[in-house]
């Protein structure tokens, strides 16, 4: 049984940050050497093809686990397991068919989507979509029992696969592309569309794998299933209803994730129009722009994000289950908290990736040809973590109190602004792929100024301005002034940060961030801005405590 309260959604939303930490350093590790098989021009084809396969999933099936989750823990809450039952057998039709449709399109219009050299690589994610539906019901149903760990075990799971056969692929199909082109030098075979290619197929077999693991779980779980259901004797809703509910759920959700997440694929579009038409550069040329963007700044900015994406999956059942009941002070309570540990790890995840952008960078993408253009992306980038963070909770703090067109509005607001703005960066600037940073920080702005005034307004949320955002922030840059410092004259006996070796910039910048760990904490404790009940909140919050009781700050 699951803790309840404030405390038991953070310990379930530790889990699955923990998991999600742990996923996207998978994923950052993994990308190091994949960059260096198939290079910027590569990420670009990747990233291209990446960001139309998230939005089929969309679609198809990525809203259903925390539509699922929702409409599920309100029925636990309720007791009514036979309809729950019910509902997740009806939700795997559901994926299953509009799964397949969206696959099936996908690889239709790849060409139409991504351009000729996308077009392979978004032909290898389509059957991936198909295996995604059922694993987010999965997901879903468990997240409804208020259990994190499957998910969070299969999310590794998938990681790992994905990386081991992506750097595997990759480096196959590109070295079989060289060989045939050495052979043949007018095939005009491209090594790094074959690669990007074979990145994808990790994608899908780390899906898979996911797959068959949360099947098994399940299986695992019969017996339980079983005795809820034989201890229900009310009525089961009909089929009729069943899919009424899903589709009354999902569409919202639908809507608001989808609008979230296909603004980087209508960048893209935008992006590429301009480049290629308007000023005219290469399509291999405009790849590696994207690339560099994508593929490095915009992937190392996920890390202190999918703490906050973990924390919202497991409030939205909490949230939505008092609700049900009339309960609205203690869901309110949730979500307030959750918002301020959120706060308490993006606010300095952010100023830290600004003073550290260069040493990071280096370190998960050593590639000098475009570090310092990768460093200065990440920099301005490194905004968004904030934004987003608070964003993607209200989101869910919205969806799961029953305003589930409210985020779909705010979204759409921030998609029609952002798109003008960055038409207009493009027509009047010299800027490349900088104007897709300041365009997605300017985005994020919006969703997290509209999310939380409409939390304010239609909620009554009562959010301490003081305590959730202007002493964490100064806090913050404390820390980050300290941490670059530290790194600054670790580095000068060799030469400096612009000449310092991999090894050296690597010891620097973990002392540098244990440093600025350390000065964060302090500042935040001696102001009073952060007590020891708050810290116990925290995931390991026990152990953090531990550690600063050691190194007398607490």
């Amino acid at each position: 049984m699951a803790e309840k309260g404030s405390n038991g959604i953070l310990k379930q939303a530790g889990i699955l940050a923990a998991a999600g930490i742990i996923v996207r350093i998978i994923g950052l590790l993994y990308k190091s050497p994949l960059t260096s098989i198939i290079g910027d021009e590569g990420n670009g084809y990747y990233n291209a093809a990446y960001n139309w396969y998230i939005t089929a999933l969309m679609i198809a099936s990525y809203s259903i686990p925390s539509a699922i989750s929702k409409v599920m823990s309100q029925k636990f809450a309720l007791g009514q397991y036979k309809s729950a039952q019910k509902l997740f057998r009806c939700a795997l039709v559901f994926v299953g068919i509009s799964g397949t449709i969206c696959g099936v399109l996908l690889m239709a219009l790849s060409r139409f989507l991504v351009g000729e050299g996308g077009a392979y690589v978004l032909r290898v994610f389509g059957p991936t979509v198909l295996l995604y539906g059922p694993l987010g019901v999965l997901r879903g149903y468990f997240q409804a029992n208020r259990t994190m760990v499957p998910t969070s075990i299969s999310q590794i799971a998938e990681q790992i696969i994905n990386a081991v056969v992506s750097i595997l692929a990759a480096f196959l199909l590109t070295n079989y592309a060289v060989s045939k082109l050495a052979a043949n030098p007018d095939s005009g075979v491209n090594p790094a569309i074959y690669g990007a290619a074979g990145s994808a197929l990790g994608t899908g077999a780390g899906v898979l794998t996911a797959l068959l693991f949360m099947m098994f779980v399940y299986y695992l779980n019969r017996n339980r299933v079983k005795k809820q259901m034989d201890s229900d004797h009310g009525a089961v809703d009909d089929t009729a209803t069943i899919l009424f509910q899903i589709i009354a759920v999902v569409v919202p959700f639908l809507f608001s994730t989808l609008l979230y997440n296909i603004t980087p694929n209508i960048n893209q579009k935008i992006f590429y129009a301009f480049m290629m038409n308007v000023r005219g550069l290469g399509e291999s040329e405009t790849a590696s722009l994207y690339g560099v963007y994508a593929g490095k700044a915009l992937t190392i900015t996920t890390i202190p994000i999918a703490m906050a994406s973990a924390m919202a999956s497991a409030m939205i059942p909490s949230i939505s289950a008092k609700f049900i009941k009339g309960q609205r002070d203690e869901a309110n309570a949730i979500a307030t908290k959750v918002i301020r540990v959120s706060m308490l790890v993006a606010i300095p995840s952010a100023i830290g990736l600004i003073a550290l952008a260069r040493p990071v960078t280096m370190i998960l993408f050593p590639q000098r040809g475009s570090l310092d253009q990768a460093a200065m992306l990440l920099a301005v980038l490194s905004l968004t973590v904030i934004f987003y963070s608070q964003s993607t909770i209200t989101n869910s703090v919205l969806q799961g109190t029953g305003r589930l067109f409210v985020p779909v509005i705010n979204a759409t607001i921030a998609l029609a602004l952002q798109t003008a703005i960055l038409i207009v960066i493009l027509s009047v600037t010299p800027l490349n792929n900088m104007s897709l940073v300041i365009t997605r920080v300017i985005y994020a702005f919006i969703l997290f100024v509209l999310n939380d005034i409409s939390c304010r307004k239609r909620l009554g949320l009562n959010l301490d301005t003081k305590a959730i955002y202007i002493m964490p922030a100064v806090a913050a840059v404390v820390m980050g002034v300290a941490a670059f410092a530290v790194y600054f004259v670790l580095t000068i006996p060799f030469g400096g940060m612009a000449e310092v070796g991999y090894f050296v910039n690597l010891i620097a910048t973990v002392i540098a961030i244990g440093t600025g760990a350390l000065t964060y904490a302090a500042v935040l404790i001696k102001s009073g801005s952060i007590t020891e009940e708050v810290l116990r909140s925290l995931p390991k919050g026990t152990n953090l405590i531990g550690i600063l009781k050691k190194v007398k700050l607490l």
